[in-house]
């Protein structure tokens, strides 16, 4: 299929400027090149500590432990799917407890109209986690206050926790709440958010196996 029938408006037929094409083709082709290259560059900067925060995640969830995960807008996304891959993962893999906690929607309308929105997640995990239990929150910029606040209330409670940033980290990464963090080395929001998707799927992969003993 050419681009032409997927989207006529480039054509110069329909007054497009001659060459838009094959800009577009070859902003696509460096856009792709570029998410590659990032992902090949986080084994060497993740893979160890992956596997260890992995481990330790099995470690919680053997002993009943749960996961809950949080973010704001696309990450709130990451952070359902996040959820799903944990409870509905493919077969024949383990399901585990996990919940979302952006997607309570009228504890977190509630919250945000009666307190404020800085605390959404916090006072979730105040009322719902405990020791034993997994935090895990996503972020594009790392600087998100009700994210701090959570991994704050978090780690007073005694859980587990795992962050997802980018850019440098941010205050995620001066915060000293977050047992791994996993920061992507980008100034792109897209690119950050496609390369979070690749580690929260292979930390779930390296639990899945740390939990049948093969890691």
């Amino acid at each position: 299929m050419n681009p032409e029938s997927l989207y006529p408006f480039l054509s110069p037929e329909q007054g497009a400027p001659s060459g838009v094409l094959a800009d577009v083709r070859a902003s696509t082709e460096e856009k792709a090149a570029e998410i590659v290259a990032l992902r090949e560059s986080l084994a060497d900067l993740h893979g160890a500590r992956l596997t260890e925060c992995a481990r330790q995640m099995a470690e919680r969830f053997r002993d009943g432990g749960r996961l809950f995960s949080f973010g704001n807008g696309g990450s709130a996304t990451d952070a359902r799917e996040i959820e799903e891959l944990h409870v509905n993962p493919p077969s024949p893999a383990r399901p585990l407890p996990a919940f979302s906690l952006p997607h309570d929607v009228a504890t977190v309308t509630a919250l945000s109209n009666d307190v404020s929105f800085d605390v959404v997640f916090a006072r979730q995990l105040a009322a719902l986690a405990g020791t034993g239990d997994i935090a895990v929150g996503l972020s594009t910029s790392g600087g998100s206050e009700n994210l701090l606040r959570a991994f704050a209330e978090a780690r007073s409670r005694g859980m587990l926790t795992v962050g997802f940033a980018g850019y440098d980290g941010g205050r995620m990464a001066q915060a000293g709440t977050i047992d791994h963090l996993f920061v992507v080395p980008s100034s792109s929001v897209h690119r950050i958010q496609e390369a979070q998707t690749t580690l929260y799927h292979v930390l779930w992969e390296l639990t899945q196996q740390a939990l049948h003993g093969q890691s």
